[in-house]
């Protein structure tokens, strides 16, 4: 395959990306999206390992099979509430990849720059490009894998201990060390210094010393950030992994893989801000692992927890003329979208509003809800955004809750110590009646109690998401 069709491949794979981004900031042009997407990466695979001066054809080859079917096992085996962990774990294989590449190409430097310029000029691929580099570019070249390196080490260990907390393997909660911000500062403080000296010379212990030096940063930063704002975390870390790949995109050559690492790393990035502002964050705080913390003590609780079962939700849905449904991920973990469905559709039949209102870090991934809800065809016209629903809380009937904590919690509004204080949140406890489906009393996943839980016109349906709405839905009239 020539350079010109290899160019050419390439500039087609881009479009293709931008066109599967543009097309998933809709649920109607989603699945089109995607299959550009498929599409793009397809044509890019295709062209790089059919381009000039790709050796080693066998174990290319093996490598393109064993991920084909590693990929086709996790995702036949991986369920919808499993995604954000899995999303977080193929960021870290992006970040460790950035790494392997970035040693790679200061050892083919190194190698090159030994060689004669009759071995040089005999020189393909890579090592040629490496070979015909001015004293200039190849500062450039040592910035950009220094770069790559760093970023990508931050993504690697960041996205472990990411995964960690989302699989619940490790504590939720927002810790650090001693002198936390301190330590991250003097670690990208030497990385600087190291950056400065291998720039001058400096060999690969430099590489080294700041790959030990980015991957505390990345897990120094993830351990300091709360369970709560964990879907932050997630698109934190998908533009850090973006930018690692445009990073060393820069020093394969590769215009694709830097267009494609920028749109990754943009997205991910006005992601991160789009939802930091929906939490009242500081987008700043977010990079640095500064907030999901208490800085005083929590706001006591009067009251008690009231238990409700199917007959008495039922009773109420039945006189109900308005119905606000607020899914969360505890109607992932009991995979109840169908049941949500079903229950929806038996309200609407009999003359009911129902509308779904989603908050925007509802679940451990943005967009995890609407993602459910489309699986379930719950039609996209009644599910709607914080922004377009909030006010219309006080002349709603019925407010259900489907395994929902810090979305619903009034503490945001009514707790200067919480960890989500100044969070907007959904403002469920508005409506006549609220029902909280729930498998406990416990805080759940983040660890913070809600006084809405307590509140004289909420009542608590416990148990199983799903088992509790089919419970529900033989009573439905």
């Amino acid at each position: 395959m020539t350079i010109g069709i290899v160019s050419a491949a390439h500039v087609a794979a881009a479009v293709l990306f931008i066109l599967s981004l543009g097309g998933l900031s809709g649920q109607e042009s989603a699945k089109r999206a995607v299959w550009y997407g498929i599409l793009g990466m397809a044509l890019a695979v295709f062209a790089t390992v059919f381009g000039p001066d790709v050796g080693h054809g066998f174990i290319v080859f093996l490598m393109i099979i064993g991920g084909a079917v590693l990929g086709y096992y996790v995702a036949n085996r991986v369920q919808m509430t499993e995604m954000p962990q899995l999303v977080a774990a193929l960021h870290s294989f992006v970040g460790l990849a950035a790494v392997f590449i970035g040693f790679n190409a200061h050892i083919e430097a190194a190698d090159v720059a030994a060689l004669d310029e009759a071995a040089k000029a005999a020189l393909s691929g890579f090592a040629a490009i490496l070979a015909h580099k001015s004293p200039v570019e190849l500062v450039i070249l040592k910035v950009e894998v220094f770069l790559g390196v760093f970023i990508g080490a931050v993504t690697f260990t960041g996205s472990v201990v990411a995964f960690g907390k989302l699989a619940g393997k490790v504590d939720g909660r927002a810790k650090k060390l001693p002198g936390g911000h301190m330590l991250n500062a003097g670690a990208a403080i030497l990385s600087l210094i190291l950056l400065i000296m291998y720039v001058n010379g400096a060999g690969a212990w430099a590489l080294v010393l700041v790959t030990l030096a980015a991957f505390f940063i990345g897990y120094h930063l993830i351990m300091g950030i709360g369970g709560a704002d964990m879907p932050v975390v997630v698109s934190m870390l998908n533009s850090y992994s973006g930018w690692a790949a445009a990073a060393i995109g820069f020093t394969l050559g590769n215009d694709l893989l830097i267009v494609t690492g920028a749109l990754v790393g943009s997205s991910g990035a006005i992601l991160s801000y789009i939802m930091c502002k929906a939490m009242n964050r500081s987008f700043v705080s977010v990079i640095l692992g500064g907030f999901g913390t208490v800085s005083g003590p929590a706001m006591e609780i009067s009251g008690e927890q009231i238990a409700i079962d199917a007959d008495g939700v039922a009773s109420a849905l039945n006189d109900a003329d308005s119905v606000v449904i607020v899914p969360g991920y505890g109607m992932a973990v009991a995979q109840a979208q169908g049941s949500v469905s079903e229950l929806t559709r038996k309200l609407r039949a009999s003359g009911k509003e129902v509308r779904f209102a989603i908050h925007p870090v509802a679940g451990r991934l943005p967009g995890h809800m609407n993602v459910l809800l489309a699986e379930a065809k719950v039609p996209y016209d009644i599910v709607l955004e914080m922004d377009e629903i909030n006010d219309d809380f006080p002349k709603t009937d019925v407010v259900i809750v489907i395994g929902s904590n810090d979305i619903v919690n009034p503490a945001a509004q009514e707790d200067p110590n919480s960890p989500i204080a100044g969070m907007p949140v959904l403002e469920v406890w508005k409506a006549k009646q609220v029902f909280v489906s729930k498998r406990g009393q416990g805080t759940g996943y983040s660890g913070i109690e809600n006084p809405l839980f307590f509140k004289e016109n909420t009542r608590m349906f416990y148990g199983d998401a799903k088992q509790s709405l089919d419970r529900l839905l033989p009573l439905i009239r």
